[in-house]
């Protein structure tokens, strides 16, 4: 993958790693909100089976264009979004994709751990119920189960799916919302800061989670921490003031950035 920078724009892309084939492609994505420029014509491939990191300083797009690949920019009254984001070759913005469908192929995972005020079970179920998932009631506790499995959630509440899942630890919570997401067969899942909440314990367990669940999902986190980027992902893109700056394998960007910016960002002269 090899993407030509939109005119006037300064990106600077490192060759992509042979076997990572595209899952989302993003072209020229700009975001207004009530006319304010924050996202500046991006243009990246986020792989498929792999963990993208999203890094740069506070307010410099990367919540902005997470958001832009589940449209959950059509949710802010004042906000326009232009460009091409497809999902295997589907246009994302195209008026004939379901907004509420498109949310379950591409699950979200947000900074704070946000699980309903429902039981461990119905929190995993709701999912599977409104998109008819499953037939029967012994399919949907298979898909509750296989879940939490996934989220490596099981052993800790098998015995108490019954009780309420505010009722769990905020890193319980935080995979319990992972198991929400994965609940409804995504095959992206996007997360925004997703252990700025929680205790290195709990981050370490969610980073394992992380690394377990790219080997079937594409994910994309948005990270202010560059050793979690540097830890979890395979892919970084590095923002600033709303623009793509630097994208590549993360072992490039860390280790030899093309751009200045980059270099002082990931050093701490600025951020």
């Amino acid at each position: 993958m090899d993407l030509t920078a939109p005119d006037g724009a300064a990106t600077l892309y490192h060759p992509t790693p042979a076997g990572l084939d595209p899952k989302v492609a993003t072209r020229e994505v700009s975001v207004t909100y009530g006319g304010k420029l924050a996202l500046d014509r991006v243009t990246l491939n986020v792989p498929d089976r792999s963990v993208t990191a999203c890094i740069g300083p506070s307010g410099c797009g990367k919540s902005t264009f997470l958001r832009c690949i589940n449209r959950m920019n059509d949710t802010i009254d004042n906000a326009k979004v232009t460009g091409s984001i497809r999902i295997d070759d589907e246009e994302v913005n195209d008026r004939s994709v379901d907004p509420v469908v498109l949310r379950a192929r591409v699950g979200m995972v947000f900074q704070k751990p946000n699980p309903f005020p429902k039981s461990i079970y119905d929190n995993i179920a709701y999912g599977p119920r409104i998109h008819g998932l499953a037939s029967s009631r012994e399919e949907l506790d298979a898909i509750v189960e296989t879940s939490l499995k996934k989220a490596g959630l099981w052993n800790e509440v098998a015995d108490r799916l019954a009780q309420p899942g505010t009722s769990l630890s905020g890193g319980q919570q935080q995979r319990l919302v992972i198991a929400r997401a994965i609940a409804v067969n995504p095959e992206v899942i996007l997360m925004d800061e997703p252990c700025s909440a929680l205790d290195p314990i709990a981050t370490a367990r969610i980073e394992e989670l992380i690394d377990e669940l790219r080997e079937n999902y594409a994910l994309v986190i948005v990270t202010h921490s560059m050793a979690q980027a540097a830890r979890v992902s395979q892919m970084t893109a590095f923002f600033h003031l709303g623009a793509l700056v630097e994208y590549g394998p993360t072992e490039e960007i860390f280790t030899n950035p093309l751009d200045q910016r980059t270099q002082d960002y990931i050093t701490g002269r600025f951020g």
